[in-house]
């Protein structure tokens, strides 16, 4: 038996007088590992934890002699034991004469699946909406988590296949950019792992030979909604109640759909829906061409009412198209039209007419939508020529006549560093039979140069309803360190409409610490005032303590420093090291290898660290440490030194402490930074290292330890 009956091309060739033995195989047949592969074995489940994120605002306006406040405070409460993630999402709102209201958004309890490479959730969540629309639901979800995939096989991208005559190299391109490079032996490759590269546009694959001849092939790629990878599957599982807090009865709802990347051309999908006198089912396709991308499907439903109403049936089709046009720069990245018949009824519209206390029947029947056509274009003009866009939707309805019909078209550039656009915008209001026009010019100069110079914003706007024109004038910028500081003024002006002239200006200030986010704003018009304030911000209590943020994100890591306080996050701006040791990293992805850094730069004198990078790769949820070793390095002072004739000691003079370590070493006119100082007061001899003969030494005394200490002046200091 030989080896390329076992693997196909594969060839093995031994060279006698080296006693080596060179195997070939074709990269087809190796066992590769897509990048940004990370082995569950690795996955965090974290620590037990409990996290708080809350925003909460208070808005007081005063207009014609009456008064208001509004409050909301917003509440995502959780608690990870283990796999476990427990969420609690909820709103405390209060308006001047109406009680105040709590509404829970979400309860409910999840962990992650690793051989399913999906999620359950048990309680009050939502449907992901993949194949039919999101809806409330009270029960059980097991959906696919594409954050299990690694990131290279996230998203839609083609397999790229071919043949290599001898060792080459293999090269991808898209729209004139190298997406991926690699070198293949002899024999069929597959590239199965290219990234997710936005609207797409076809593949150029560039293969180098070995003796410099190159072929080269395309593929055609442009990203269909709801396309998947050949292979990949995609699954939802719903079990339980609708949940709608507007409806007195919530019927049983059971949901099942299914995608399935099949080849780089097709995707398949499907689903059904079962609820009380209610089904519904779907099935489609994504289809990538070179002609761009196509998506297709139709959903029948079958609603009964109990004898209330005849029973309703009905289809609903929808078809959608994406292109970017290469040689044009032209991108149609989103066009679709939907269409539905009289019978149709969504899940969410069927349990609405269903219930008993669902007091706008009549409206419901009227905006039963028939028809939808959207369609986004963006034409890039070139380098400094600009870009064009165009949007636009028309929906009509049965029981109502009328189109509703919307679009705007714009013009954006920039002129150096001076960004200016112009835009129309019409929208028809079939209820009212009215034509709107909006025609909108802008301009953004940055107001001097640096990190921290503001940026002022014209705009002007003409409305052909009212038949008003709004000027309106801001300066916005920040301030401070990491921008910790974000501030804003504006001013209006409104006149020639039916509702008389005015003015309005106002002002916005934010203030983002270790700990929270501070805002507040105050502003004046024609007959009101009106002023407001917040803060927000996020908890974290473990094991290790309690760390304060000004934001939480769904998967953390707490860094643990002692004594770093100040160090600075170089993966997240603006964040810092706090007095305690902590600071909570809000951006962690799940499912794959996270680095987060400190700059050393920020630390304290007397604090070095032992290393200034950790990994972590959290699961979903996960509250993470990241201990970062710490060690005391003693203080550090400056000193100028001279001998007993006046002069410095000589440039490059070693300096050593009375253990003998070495911490400092002379510089020009005697100057030296010394680091290390285990004692607020003793000698340091500084020696010659030519002429070991020569030595003097140094008796000096440190002022009490203050807690972020800078370099203490020793000045003159005698050296005997």
């Amino acid at each position: 038996m030989t080896l390329s009956s076992l693997v196909k091309d594969a060839t093995a060739t031994f060279d006698n007088s080296e006693q080596r033995l060179d195997v070939s195989v074709p990269q087809i047949a190796l066992d590769n590992k897509a990048r940004g592969y990370v082995d569950p074995k690795y996955w965090d489940n974290g620590v037990t934890a409990a996290t708080l994120q809350y925003n909460a605002n208070v808005y007081r306006s005063d207009s014609g002699g009456l008064s208001s406040t509004q409050s909301y405070v917003g509440l995502n409460a959780g608690v990870n034991v283990g796999a476990w993630r427990f969420r609690s999402q909820g709103n405390v709102t209060q308006h001047t004469g109406t009680p105040t209201r709590y509404q829970n958004v979400a309860v409910y309890a999840q962990r992650g699946i690793t051989p399913l490479k999906g999620q359950l959730t048990i309680g009050d969540s939502f449907t992901d909406g993949a194949v039919y629309d999101s809806f409330g639901l009270r029960g059980i979800q097991l959906t696919s988590d594409d954050r299990m995939l690694p990131e290279s096989q996230r998203g839609y991208a083609p397999v790229v296949r071919g043949i290599a005559n001898s060792n080459a190299k293999v090269q991808i391109r898209q729209n004139g950019n190298i997406i991926y490079e690699t070198n293949v032996a002899p024999g069929a490759f597959a590239i199965d792992d290219l990234y997710p590269t936005g609207y797409g546009g076809d593949l150029q694959i560039v293969v180098t030979e070995a003796d410099g001849s190159v072929h080269t092939s395309s593929v055609p790629f442009s990203s269909p909604v709801n396309a998947l990878r050949a292979g990949v599957t995609r699954y939802s599982f719903v079990a339980g109640e609708y949940r709608n807090p507007s409806l007195h009865n919530n019927p049983p709802v059971f949901q099942f759909t299914l995608q399935r990347g099949l080849n780089n051309t097709v995707t398949a999908y499907g689903g059904v829906v079962v609820a009380q006198d209610y089904m519904s089912g779907v099935l489609g396709a994504a289809i990538n061409t070179k002609y761009g991308a196509f998506g297709f499907d139709v959903t029948q439903s079958y609603a009964t009412f109990g004898g209330r109403m005849p029973a309703r049936s009905g289809q609903s089709y929808r078809f959608s198209y994406s292109k970017l046009v290469a040689p044009t720069d032209t991108n149609i990245s989103v066009a679709a039209y939907r269409y539905s018949t009289g019978g149709f009824l969504s899940m969410e519209d069927a349990a609405a007419l269903r219930d008993p206390n669902f007091m706008a029947q009549t409206d419901m029947y009227s905006s039963l939508q028939k028809s939808r056509l959207q369609l986004t274009l963006n034409q890039n003009l070139g380098e400094k020529r600009g870009t064009l866009y165009l949007t636009g939707s028309t929906q009509n309805y049965w029981n109502r006549g009328g189109t509703d019909t919307q679009f705007q078209a714009g013009y954006n550039n920039f002129y150096k560093r001076i960004g200016y656009g112009v835009s129309i915008s019409r929208e028809f209001d079939s209820t009212n039979r009215q034509w709107d026009t909006r025609v909108m010019a802008n301009l953004t100069i940055p107001l001097g140069t640096g990190g921290h110079a503001p940026t002022a914003t014209s705009m002007l706007q003409h409305d052909s309803a009212s038949g008003g024109t709004l000027l309106q004038q801001s300066v916005a910028g920040t301030l401070g360190d990491d921008n910790a500081v974000s501030y804003g003024v504006n001013a209006s002006f409104a006149g020639g409409g039916s509702t008389g002239a005015s003015t309005t200006a106002g002002g916005n200030v934010s203030y983002t610490t270790r700990f929270a986010t501070l805002t507040a704003n105050a502003g004046a018009g024609t007959g009101y005032t009106q002023a407001g304030a917040g803060i927000a911000g996020g908890i974290v209590a473990y094991g290790g303590g309690i760390a304060f943020a000004p934001q939480l994100g769904d998967t953390l890591g707490v860094i643990e420093a002692k004594g770093a306080d100040g160090a600075r996050v170089t993966s997240a701006s603006g964040l810092r090291v706090d007095p305690w040791g902590h600071a909570v990293v809000s951006s962690l992805t799940p499912y794959a290898s996270n680095d987060v850094e400190l700059d050393p730069k920020g630390l304290p004198m007397n604090v070095t660290l032992k290393s200034t990078v950790q990994r972590a790769v959290p699961t979903a949820g996960a509250v993470v440490p990241l201990k970062f070793d710490t060690e005391a390095a003693g203080r550090a002072a400056l000193l100028r030194a001279h001998l007993r004739d006046g002069t410095a000691p000589p440039f490059g003079a070693q300096i050593f402490d009375s253990d003998g370590n070495n911490v400092g070493t002379v510089s020009q006119d005697g100057l030296a930074v010394v680091t290390g100082l285990t004692r607020n007061e003793g000698d340091l001899s500084i020696r010659w290292e030519a002429q070991t003969n020569k030595v003097c030494t140094v008796h000096y005394t440190l002022l009490q330890q203050r807690k972020r200490e800078v370099l203490p002046a020793l000045v003159d200091v005698p050296c005997k």
